[in-house]
């Protein structure tokens, strides 16, 4: 089991959720810290760098033999109108957002062809599939968007290799990219009248990596918010 963006949020709720159930993971993110769980190995690595996607799946057959899921969940967000956006930022959502993905998913699933058997989850953003003009978000529409269309190839691609790929499309979740003062606000922007907590989303990745008759799902977790207003 490989999690990237696993320091803090929904990432690190991935791991614990995940060693509940007593698989092995590694856990991977810029900033991440070593643990003294033995059934955790952390690597401190930027995923948008090349060669990062083969050393992370490398330390993981290392390890532990073998790569049963990888959770693509590191991402950033940068919302602005669209003409606000600087080079930096369309090179930062890129480099995170689609190169990150690119590299250790094809790292990872090269591995998992060769055991035949596999699954990747992507996190996503409900928000991709309804733009919302109170919250400009050009960049995540075409990086998350990009992945929820990726999700759907790769599933029928790999399909005949015992491979499935799904993906969680959350809403807005209580983690510490949103400040606790803006929690009430955006919580209104789901039918369902909360915003999501992390477990909300950790619930929602097992349940498709013990789903084994789904591939190519684009599961909403978002109170809603996708199906309208």
């Amino acid at each position: 089991m490989i999690v990237t963006g696993a320091s803090q949020g929904i990432g690190a709720g991935l791991v614990r959720g995940f060693r509940d159930r007593n698989y092995s993971v590694v856990a991977t993110s810029r900033s991440i810290k070593p643990l003294s769980d033995p059934g955790i190995l952390t690597i401190a690595s930027d995923i948008s760098s090349p060669g990062v996607g083969e050393r992370v799946v490398g330390e993981a057959v290392k390890r532990f033999g073998r790569v049963d899921c990888l959770v693509n969940n590191a991402g950033i967000f940068i919302g602005k109108p669209f003409t606000d956006y600087t080079e930096a930022d369309f090179a930062n959502a890129i480099g995170t957002n689609l190169g990150g993905f690119f590299r250790v998913t094809q790292a990872a699933m090269a591995q998992m062809a060769r055991q035949r058997s596999g699954h990747v989850v992507n996190i996503t953003a409900s928000l991709v599939d309804h733009p919302n003009s109170q919250i400009p978000a050009f960049l995540a529409s075409v990086t998350k968007g990009g992945l929820n269309y990726a999700t759907r190839a790769l599933a029928i691609e790999y399909a005949s290799r015992g491979i499935r790929v799904n993906a969680v499309a959350p809403g807005h979740v209580k983690t510490p990219m949103h400040p606790a003062e803006t929690h009430e606000a955006l919580a209104k922007f789901h039918p369902l009248g909360r915003m999501a907590e992390v477990s909300d989303i950790v619930d929602a990745v097992l349940f498709l990596e013990f789903a084994e008759f789904v591939t190519g799902e684009i599961l909403h977790v978002d109170g809603g918010q996708s199906v309208g207003h």
